[in-house]
């Protein structure tokens, strides 16, 4: 039986709906804690970003949108985040702590493969309705245990190099202008062979449509 067509939302409408979020929860804090750095010193970087943080919740409060439970857990962990670095006077356990957990997520998604059930799976259902036959059809399985495979990879390498760079670089700025650039490239490249190996797996599946 041939699967039925599967429409893709094209790129751009993907971008501008992950877009902003990207701005908001990465790119943002970033910006902020070394705009703090050199303005107010660690302890003020700190506090300037977790502030960003709770004027986001604050201004979905006041807008009346719901907040999402995941927003709210990050805010709950960055708030630890920073009470460790504050305490400890340390810039780097600030940026370790979030690598540790990115770590255990890299490991889950290797897990989910072995049982069956590739994460990279659940997250593209999301955005892409996929029909049941197609996701039963062995070519389509295989790609997303291969995809999930390959981003445990890339979420452990970038955590082992955000870590090593932690350890070794001496300067807080020069790090993290490494390890932006580093993740940056490494994630850039993988969202890249994904979205082709997707659309060309999809067009074997449909041949005539491709």
């Amino acid at each position: 039986m041939t699967p039925p067509p599967v429409t893709l939302p094209r790129l751009t409408t993907l971008a501008r709906t992950a877009a902003p979020k990207l701005l908001e929860a990465v790119v943002a804090p970033l910006a902020i804690f070394y705009a703090g750095m050199v303005l107010l010193g660690f302890t003020g970087a700190l506090f300037a970003a977790l502030g960003w943080v709770y004027l986001g919740l604050a201004w979905r409060l006041v807008r009346r949108i719901r907040v999402p439970a995941t927003m709210v857990l990050a805010a709950l962990a960055i708030t630890l985040r920073t009470a460790v670095a504050f305490w400890t006077d340390s810039w780097r356990l600030y940026f370790i702590q979030p690598e540790l957990g990115t770590i255990v997520i890299g490991f889950v998604f290797l897990a989910s493969v072995r049982l069956g059930r590739p994460l990279v799976q659940k997250l593209t259902l999301d955005y892409v309705h996929l029909p049941a036959v197609v996701l039963r059809h062995e070519r389509m399985r295989r790609f997303f245990a291969r995809i999930t495979l390959l981003w445990a990879f890339v979420l452990l390498s970038n955590s082992a190099v955000s870590i090593w760079l932690a350890v070794h670089e001496a300067f807080p700025g020069t790090f993290m202008i490494l390890r932006t650039s580093v993740v940056a490239v490494m994630s850039g490249l993988a969202i890249a062979f994904s979205l082709y190996a997707f659309r060309r797996v999809l067009r074997r599946l449909h041949p005539a449509h491709g």
